[in-house]
């Protein structure tokens, strides 16, 4: 059976900040952050919105555009790092709870950046086995709650949203010029990198214990803070990014020279630029929000799928990749022809 996106949606808080903001409290300008990044600004959750609100609408357009009733789903993968809670419960549950799905078995998914394409993947298998079921797949995030706003270095780069796509099966094998699509997915780990990009805190960081009773001391949590190696990770990005795209191509006997369009994870302008260079690939070939958008982690590739799809600038049969990589190290990419998965 072939497996498709049946509909895309998604949300951008319409809260925005821009560096012009950001610079009344910070020793920086616009300038400084545009030339450096690409961003000029990013979406904010407002009083009221959390990760599990962001998903739900997100998840709620991209139900609209597929035509698929709530109770139709069969499973939710949300992917994203920042949770409404810390840790239980999931906010998968909490968001199948908001729209109604009684009959989806609901989980979140942690692979920071790359985890949509990690979720993507856990729903096609879904999919595959159970054909006559649908699968929502959730990439959300709300960011600027886990920032440290005085720290130049990693308060610019991040904004709050939300995408999302309802997969599904229709009567035909998709495939690539005889080639199943389902086989076109690499996922990939690199945890000798675990410390690049790091949000501190959890059970790793060791309590003190009362002396009396053995037990661990409560009140005395270290505040979790985000710590971000800026140029171990754009040496990272840039070469997983073209080489998962090169290897997708190469398994399908094509280059990528025949790609219609790469929706990378928006992380920094320079590393798509870079990328581009790299594989020699025109810029007009990347799908770029991230001026308007920044960094929205795991909803990056999501948000931008929907607004190709909405903007009309993706049609059936274009051939494209989504590509990403995130904290872990963790990186994916899938091969499509739009919209067989």
């Amino acid at each position: 059976m072939g497996i498709k996106v049946l509909g895309t949606g998604s949300y951008l808080p319409p809260k925005v900040v821009t560096n012009d903001d950001i610079a009344r409290s910070l020793d920086t300008t616009d300038d400084w952050i545009y030339s450096h990044t690409g961003i000029r600004s990013r979406h904010v959750a407002g009083e009221g919105e959390a990760t599990s609100s962001m998903a739900a609408e997100a998840a709620r357009r991209a139900l609209a555009a597929a035509g698929v009733a709530p109770e139709d789903i069969g499973l939710i993968v949300l992917a994203t790092s920042t949770p409404d809670y810390a840790t239980f419960p999931s906010t998968a549950c909490l968001v199948q709870a908001e729209l109604g799905c009684v009959n989806a078995g609901a989980f979140d998914l942690q692979a920071a950046c790359a985890g949509f394409v990690y979720a993507l993947e856990q729903a096609r298998g879904f999919v595959n086995f159970y054909p006559s079921r649908r699968a929502l797949v959730i990439g959300a995030e709300c960011l600027t709650r886990i920032l440290d706003w005085t720290d130049r270095s990693s308060c610019i780069l991040f904004g709050d949203g939300a995408g999302a796509l309802v997969l599904g099966n229709d009567e035909k094998e998709s495939g690539v010029a005889g080639v199943k699509t389902k086989a076109t997915t690499i996922l990939g780990a690199d945890g000798k990198g675990g410390d690049f990009i790091m949000r501190t805190g959890g059970t790793r960081e060791t309590p003190a214990f009362d002396p009396n009773t053995g037990l661990p001391v409560t009140g005395g949590v270290i505040e979790p803070r985000l710590t971000l190696q800026g140029h171990d990770v754009f040496a990272f990005a840039v070469r997983k990014l073209s080489k998962v795209v090169g290897d997708l191509c190469e398994r399908l006997g094509t280059t990528p020279e025949s790609l219609d369009r790469v929706f990378a994870h928006q992380a920094n302008s320079r590393i798509i630029e870079a990328t581009a260079r790299r594989m020699k690939l025109p810029l007009e070939k990347f799908w770029l929000n991230l001026e308007t958008t920044a960094n929205t982690s795991a909803a990056s590739v999501p948000i931008s799928l929907d607004q190709a799809v909405r903007s009309g600038k993706l049609k059936d049969g274009m051939k494209i990749v989504l590509v990403g990589f995130g904290s872990g190290l963790t990186y994916g990419g899938t091969y499509a022809v739009w919209p067989d998965f």
